[in-house]
């Protein structure tokens, strides 16, 4: 498979992409600042400059034809304000759906966060409100979309060892926290998979092996014909 990931540069995608490449996979990895290259191939991807907050819809769905599957892990990240919450959680999200869409890539995997689709507590600050509601309104853009689409919401994320146990399930999990490394091993089974697609998923550490809590699933859909899973 090729698989693009948004965020290349993330810890959670870093982690993917090294265990993708140890199965021999063709990892793309998308960035903005080209200064990260080096740290992606050491990893295992191509990395692809490619601004999700400025990049025109053409050059996106250019970038990502050919490939199998697309990951959504890209983020503001801490420090960051309300605007950029909304161009890159939401509006970069948004724009590598509908490139996805148009370029004829079937999967599309998203990592949102618990606590989407949800209120935020009261008092929780303006730039986690407009977190949690980027983030929600991303995870409802991508359903309306005809993609083979899951939704992946990890609870407090750690750099932890990761364990290879996790509580994977439609929502509502108990809140908890879940090692990167974790969530990237997810990633990969979901992507091998058909478990999931269609599927709204939170994820938190637990005492299920990972294969087989991704294998339980099942799909809310059927994979498209001409899907990596078809």
């Amino acid at each position: 498979m090729r698989i693009a990931i948004a965020g290349g540069h993330g810890k959670i995608a870093l982690r993917l992409t090294e265990l993708l490449a140890r199965q021999g996979q063709e990892v793309l990895g998308l960035i903005r600042k080209p200064d990260q290259a080096a740290e992606l191939e050491t990893a295992g991807s191509r990395p692809v400059p490619l601004d999700l907050e400025r990049s025109s819809g053409a050059e996106t769905a250019e970038v990502l034809r050919g490939t199998d599957a697309v990951v959504f892990a890209a983020g503001a990240g801490p420090g960051s304000g309300t605007d950029r919450k909304y161009a890159l959680d939401l509006g970069g999200s948004v724009l590598l759906a509908e490139a996805a869409e148009a370029a004829g890539v079937p999967r599309f995997v998203q990592v949102s966060t618990i606590g989407a689709g949800q209120p935020p507590a009261p008092g929780s600050g303006e730039v986690w409100e407009a977190y949690i509601d980027a983030k929600t309104r991303a995870e409802q853009d991508l359903r309306s979309r005809n993609l083979d689409w899951t939704v992946v919401r990890p609870g407090r994320l750690t750099d932890a060892e990761g364990t290879g146990l996790v509580n994977l399930s439609p929502p509502p999990v108990t809140p908890g926290s879940v090692p990167r490394r974790d969530v990237a091993a997810v990633l990969v089974e979901l992507l091998a998979r058909p478990g999931g697609i269609g599927l709204t998923l939170e994820l938190t550490e637990g005492g299920i092996p990972i294969p087989e809590a991704v294998e339980a699933l099942g799909t809310a859909r059927p994979p498209a014909p001409g899907s990596p899973h078809d």
